[in-house]
């Protein structure tokens, strides 16, 4: 999709955020909207053939909308001021293991995926995984790729051992973890500035895929 357009219109609509604004703008939107749905495509395609699991609803309905819910949230803005898609299984399942691109300015593009905060039965199968699977999974997260765009799994963590494990367990630092994500962060001028965007996302998905299938495996056993 064009880029600079897009950072130019959300960088705007950061400084504008009614509804006013948004409406006499629309038609900018679509267009930017229908650029994005097509690389969500592309996305989902490239995901589709290096992550079978992936194989779920066409690309175009991984993208959220870009009307914020404020019904619970102090910040009544009321649209977001990024683009974003998730790829799993089932469509934007945020409940699943997957992959997550948001594209915005003011360094809000990223790059990640992974499970974020899986529920109590899904975080204990992921921890027991871990715990019988421990090399597999270190094994992913020192390949070079995953260290190249991730550096580290990231993700909220306990401050003590989980009731289930001994704090000297040899893996406590992984079994610590609640979410487990990896996140590559982009600057808008390295985004502005790619030669070829699109790729560099189907790229940084691709290092990630033997870490949602794990994520994934766990929680289907």
């Amino acid at each position: 999709m064009q880029l600079k357009p897009l950072f130019t219109f959300l960088s705007a609509l950061t400084k504008h955020n009614d509804r006013p604004w948004f409406q006499e703008r629309k038609p900018t939107y679509d267009q930017l909207r229908k650029q994005f749905e097509e690389d969500a495509e592309f996305w989902f395609q490239e995901l589709a053939r290096l992550d079978p699991g992936i194989a779920g609803p066409a690309g175009r309905k991984s993208i959220f909308r870009i009307y914020r819910d404020v019904r619970f949230s102090n910040n009544k803005d009321p649209y977001k001021t990024h683009f974003s898609a998730y790829f799993t299984a089932s469509g934007k399942d945020i409940e699943t293991p997957g992959y997550y691109v948001q594209i915005g300015p003011n360094g809000n593009t990223l790059i990640g995926g992974g499970f974020y905060q899986p529920d109590k039965t899904q975080l204990a199968a992921i921890r027991q995984e871990i715990d019988y699977s421990a090399e597999e999974l270190k094994a992913i997260l020192n390949a070079p790729d995953f260290r190249r765009y991730f550096g580290i799994m990231s993700g909220d963590r306990l401050k003590k051992s989980p009731a289930a494990y001994s704090v000297d367990h040899p893996e406590i630092e992984l079994l610590k973890h609640k979410s487990f994500t990896a996140t590559h962060q982009m600057a808008d001028e390295a985004v502005l500035s790619h030669a070829d965007f699109r790729a560099h996302v189907a790229e940084v998905f691709a290092a990630m895929v033997p870490f949602c299938q794990f994520l994934r495996g766990a929680i289907a056993k």
